[in-house]
């Protein structure tokens, strides 16, 4: 008579470590990607540099935008001021510092070697990626939205001498001071994930400029039935439309265009973590 022999069963699969031994969480992750990036000297000069931007290119179109008004062949032509956009044009420069930066919170660990650490230290190394992005997205969002007001109430300031500034109660400027916050938020995530593609500084950084920048010139030298159908769904242009106060005729709805930019920005993410997860460090 044969005796039956209980198998044991298989142990649980143990939760991913850190070197310490303690648990990989998100949160973990997280906190770990916060102190990483407020230790980089670039994060806050690229930052600094997005607020300069913003400030002070507005401040100067609303400067001049009073230099046009004052000669009389300007307004003779119907000179007009959009109180609301002049105020924040400067987000149009901010947007490439905000854009190197976010290519360099990723490509920065690769050309240290800071990379393998990173990725030893979370093995499942998508948790990384969501934890960088969280942290650069929210950063980048905290500190354009703070600075979007700034510059618009710095823009009304310079306008008000010739009574033609806005207020945020006027019908869409809430929703674009806030919108170029969330434009440069969008960009910002989208160049960590072009830089997760590339893993290269210099890559990432001519990626992320030949399509807020190339792409538009060229596309404007195609026929002018082919570019009306394809400028206003390219990433800048369709982002753009929440940050503008009256978007110009052809060119997407606010929120349409900024669901168009975050298909872009998700679908950079998924090629992002699709690579990262295959490749070696």
């Amino acid at each position: 008579m044969s005796t039956a022999t209980a198998t044991p069963a298989a142990p649980a699969a143990a939760p991913a470590r850190t070197v310490a031994g303690s648990p990989v969480t998100l949160a973990r992750v997280v906190h770990s990607e916060w102190i990483k990036f407020r230790t980089l000297r670039s994060t806050y000069f690229t930052l600094l540099a997005a607020v300069v931007f913003m400030v002070g290119f507005g401040l100067l179109a609303c400067y001049g935008a009073i230099d046009h008004l004052n000669h009389p062949d300007v307004r003779d032509h119907g000179f007009s001021i959009n109180a609301a956009d002049r105020s924040l044009r400067g987000y149009l420069a901010a947007q490439l510092a905000v854009g190197v930066l976010g290519v360099l919170v990723v490509s920065g660990e690769y050309s240290t070697g800071m990379i393998r650490a990173s990725l030893s230290a979370v093995p499942r190394r998508l948790p990384m990626l969501w934890a960088k992005a969280g942290v650069f997205g929210a950063v980048t969002f905290v500190v354009t939205l703070i600075t979007a007001f700034v510059a618009f109430f710095g823009g009304q300031a310079v306008l008000s001498s010739h009574n033609v500034q806005t207020t945020l109660s006027a019908t869409g400027v809430t929703r674009t001071v806030i919108g170029t916050a969330l434009y440069l938020t969008a960009i910002g995530i989208f160049a960590v994930a072009i830089g997760t593609l590339i893993r290269n500084t210099a890559g990432g950084i001519a990626a992320i400029f030949g399509m807020l920048l190339v792409l538009p010139t060229l596309v404007e030298v195609l026929p002018a039935n082919w570019s009306a159908h394809i400028s206003p769904y390219l990433p800048g242009a369709a982002g753009q439309a929440v940050a503008t106060l009256n978007p110009d005729p052809g060119t997407l709805a606010p929120w349409t265009g900024y669901g168009v930019l975050w298909i872009y920005v998700v679908a950079a993410l998924i090629g992002a973590a699709a690579v990262l997860k295959r490749r070696d460090a």
